[in-house]
């Protein structure tokens, strides 16, 4: 069966688990699995309360290939662990694109200024679970105003420490249409000019669009942020697979290889980012910390200057 869900952590490409489940992000194992139980009992086709057929059969393919998969996320530590990383790279990634969320739900407006965050928050959540899967379109309604919830929560926690963030407004309503006067006030007075028409409100800013190569240094990201340099090489080397020119990408191998000590290949991958994008930072950094090591070896009047980075990147004159 086909589950697509467009807002929230859902419209980055990031299946929510939690918001399937109907949990709040810091909720322990044991109250995920008393919540996985509940609805279990709720969609299992023996103890379906459904009376049409067709939404039986929804409920009982729902369970196996959309709800059971995302409680089995949450029963081993190591895709537990993967997940919160991933989730934790896209979030720093749409705090920095995005000053201004787009939200649909009335909750998710309320929770961007809400005072007491963590309470509003977890009761906003435990609201829609409540009544999550009474229904196939309420369940996933409340799927996407639960991940719009958890996005809003992520980013306060992310951008200011728990303040309040900035949410896009609808468009103000166009001003009615004045009444016409009447015949007698009509010629008494000479006959206005039509008022200019409202301005037209802007059109909706397009939906980010992330490559699969974005996708991949996204979680390299969070892999780099927990020091696991190897998974985020692969993950990095996925990238480059679909783009392999992504200047970002190779800069991002270069600062892996080399706080794995593997200097020459970071050279490498610092040459490759270079050509692509002279001014990429963090292949600058990494080109930086290179070059260290040749600054302590002044002394050796055998030396030749420039070194592998003179040859490489201009530097170094014959005299």
């Amino acid at each position: 069966m086909s589950f697509e869900a467009t807002k929230g952590l859902f419209k980055f490409d990031f299946t929510d688990q939690h918001a399937i489940l109907g949990v709040p992000l810091d909720a322990e194992f044991n109250d995920i699995r008393k919540r996985y139980m509940k609805i279990v009992r709720r969609l299992h086709s023996d103890t379906c309360p459904f009376e049409d057929e067709a939404d039986k059969d929804w409920a009982n393919q729902f369970l196996s290939k959309v709800v059971n998969p995302a409680y089995n996320k949450f029963s081993k530590d190591s895709d537990r662990k993967e997940y919160s990383l991933l989730l934790t790279a896209i979030v720093k990634r749409v705090a920095k694109e995005q000053p201004i969320m787009q939200v649909e739900s009335n909750a998710a407006k309320q929770l961007a200024s809400a005072a007491d965050l963590q309470a509003a928050y977890t009761t906003a959540v435990l609201k829609l679970a409540d009544k999550q899967y009474e229904s196939k379109e309420q369940a996933l309604e409340a799927i996407e105003q639960i991940s719009e919830l958890n996005m809003v929560y992520l980013l306060r926690k992310e951008q200011r420490g728990g303040g309040v963030i900035s949410v896009q407004q609808p468009a103000a309503a166009k001003p009615a249409a004045p009444a016409n006067p009447a015949p007698a006030a009509a010629a008494a007075k000479p006959v206005a000019q039509p008022a200019a028409a409202p301005a037209a409100p802007p059109p909706p800013q397009p939906k980010p669009i992330v490559s699969v190569a974005e996708q991949s240094c996204g979680r390299a990201q969070g892999f780099m942020d927990s020091k696991n340099y190897a998974k985020a090489t692969l993950e990095l080397k996925e990238a480059l697979k679909r783009e392999p020119k992504n200047s970002k990408a190779h800069a991002m191998l270069a600062m892996c290889y080399f706080q794995q000590g593997q200097a020459t290949m970071a050279k490498l991958e610092v040459q490759k980012a270079l050509a692509s994008d002279p001014q990429e930072p963090t292949a600058l950094e990494v080109k930086k910390k290179l070059e260290q090591p040749a600054a302590g070896a002044k002394g050796k009047k055998d030396e030749k200057p420039g070194g592998f980075f003179g040859s490489l990147f201009g530097g170094g004159k014959k005299k």
